[in-house]
């Protein structure tokens, strides 16, 4: 299969694609902090990780062995090596340790650390521009995320679990700059299913104590993985693929604040959770920074 290039009309066409892509990556995101908990409570943290992404690693192995993908070039085997052993399995592993002991509204307020590294990285490494505008909108969208996190009720309690959550931003980040050149050559779906097959090979040592687990786990922790499997990895990861491979890594990861407000409002509509005028506040704020950033777009 030929290497994936788009022409104009095609790029003009995937601007609703990148919308539509940025959607399921918020809505997909920002379901699985709830449901990693949920998870965890049948689950270890590794065998979760390990079952979620053997779940989502079956249909990706098979798209690519009908797609028959281009093969990678020698020097873009570390990029998707990378995108399997740390944006999934290690950002995985560190994720789900770190929601052991750090509250959600935490967790959301730590992660979102996640769009600075990367506008940061962007800058230095890819030669992007991120106007004083754009900075603007990325302070006012951490403070409302701060805000959710105060709202919480829980507070920011930086201990172990904290950093291996930033930890997992990191990952997140990082990942965003080494796999960004790729999307010229190859075609997003085709790195998201790699980094599916990837990740689950990694986590795989983890996998037979998770069907042990899964054995007994109540109907709850098995919808969980279910659900994580599907819907956060296969669905999400795939979109947010196809959202970097059409906006730039920094314009990309600022949409990523609008996982937090919406994990939110997805607690409110699922589980009938009322979030506080300190939580709206704070949604607000981040949903208006994203829109500075995108003013002039």
């Amino acid at each position: 299969m030929s290497a994936y290039t788009g022409t104009l009309n095609e790029t003009q066409r995937m601007d609703t694609a990148a919308a539509v892509a940025v959607a399921l990556t918020v809505i997909g995101w920002a379901s699985a902090f709830p449901a990693i908990r949920a998870g965890l409570a049948a689950f270890q943290p590794l065998e979760l990780g390990a079952l979620r992404f053997a779940i989502a690693a079956v249909p990706a192995a098979i798209f690519l062995a009908v797609k028959r993908p281009a093969l990678p070039r020698i020097d873009e085997l570390w990029r998707f090596g990378f995108g399997g052993a740390i944006f999934v399995a290690l950002y995985t592993a560190m994720l789900n340790f770190g929601e052991l002991t750090v509250s959600a509204g935490a967790a959301g307020f730590i992660i979102n650390v996640s769009p600075i590294f990367t506008a940061i990285m962007a800058m230095a490494l890819l030669g992007e521009r991120f106007s004083r505008l754009a900075w603007l909108g990325t302070v006012i969208s951490f403070t409302g995320i701060g805000i959710i996190a105060v709202a919480d009720g829980h507070g920011l309690h930086f201990n172990a679990g904290a950093l291996l959550v930033l930890g997992s931003a990191l990952c997140s980040a990082v990942n965003t700059i080494v796999q960004k050149p790729l999307f010229a050559r190859h075609h997003p779906l085709t790195i998201a299913a790699s980094n599916m097959v990837l990740g689950a090979l990694c986590l795989s040592p983890f996998l037979p104590e998770a069907f042990h687990q899964a054995a007994v786990a109540d109907s709850a922790g098995l919808g969980a993985v279910i659900y994580l499997g599907v819907v956060p990895s296969l669905i999400a990861y795939a979109a947010w693929a196809t959202a970097l491979s059409r906006l730039p890594a920094a314009r990309a990861s600022n949409f990523l604040y609008l996982v937090s407000p919406t994990s939110a409002l997805i607690g409110f509509f699922w589980l009938g959770e009322l979030p506080s005028l300190l939580g709206i506040l704070g949604g607000a704020l981040a949903l208006g920074g994203v829109i500075v950033v995108n003013l002039k777009r």
